[in-house]
């Protein structure tokens, strides 16, 4: 049945976008500090920008639109480099921010900010479009036949995914925001700062080898 098959294609991509999501790098650390500094809105739409290009790979992959992706691929120094830069000077920042007692609520300007910088970050590692594409071969629905309806599905369920982590991470890491005052937050600026900018150093190192 046409709808069954969606609904399984939807599943398929819900767990395949949790899974590439879940496991923490720079960008969660990144969730996790703006979390506990502005709220967990300003975590979850750091999320959000990063389930867009996981979502952004998901379609490239699952549509099969293979030179796009090639292209990445084959510019990977570049974006790579661009995207370890990028963590090193954010990392900095974080490290000689100073929290203030009354941070609360971000802007809408800041929440942008924080969209579109994870958004970036997150397609700065066109690797991920090969992880894509390895788990759709893998599972057998890499390009969906030119089944766009399902293809579509599949996406949609690789953004789902993505956000039900961010989502989870986000409020979960909110919980404890309260019991933090502006000394523990400077520490945790300070060491999240200086994993964001290892991170990047180790993007930036790679590329050049």
């Amino acid at each position: 049945m046409p709808g069954q098959d969606l609904f399984e294609s939807f599943l398929q991509g819900f767990v395949i976008g949790f899974s590439i999501a879940a496991p923490v790098g720079p960008i969660g650390l990144l969730c996790i500090q703006r979390t506990l500094l502005s709220g967990r809105v300003s975590g979850l739409v750091s999320g959000l920008g990063a389930a867009t290009a996981d979502a952004t790979y998901g379609a490239l992959a699952g549509f099969g639109v293979t030179y796009v992706s090639t292209f990445l691929i084959s510019q990977q120094f570049l974006i790579r480099l661009a995207g370890g830069t990028f963590l090193v000077i954010l990392g900095a920042r974080i490290i000689i921010s100073v929290p203030k007692e009354s941070a609360g609520v971000a802007s809408r300007q800041r929440l942008t900010s924080n969209y579109l910088s994870t958004f970036a970050l997150t397609l700065s590692n066109p690797l991920t479009i090969v992880a894509f594409a390895a788990v759709f071969a893998g599972l057998g629905i890499a390009g969906k036949g030119g089944d766009y309806s399902a293809a579509a599905a599949l996406v949609l369920g690789v953004f789902a995914g993505s956000t039900s982590w961010w989502v989870i991470l986000s409020n979960g890491v909110a919980a404890f925001r309260g019991a933090l005052d502006p000394l523990r937050m400077r520490w945790i600026n300070r060491i999240s700062g200086v994993v964001i900018a290892c991170f990047g150093a180790i993007a930036f190192l790679s590329s050049l080898l």
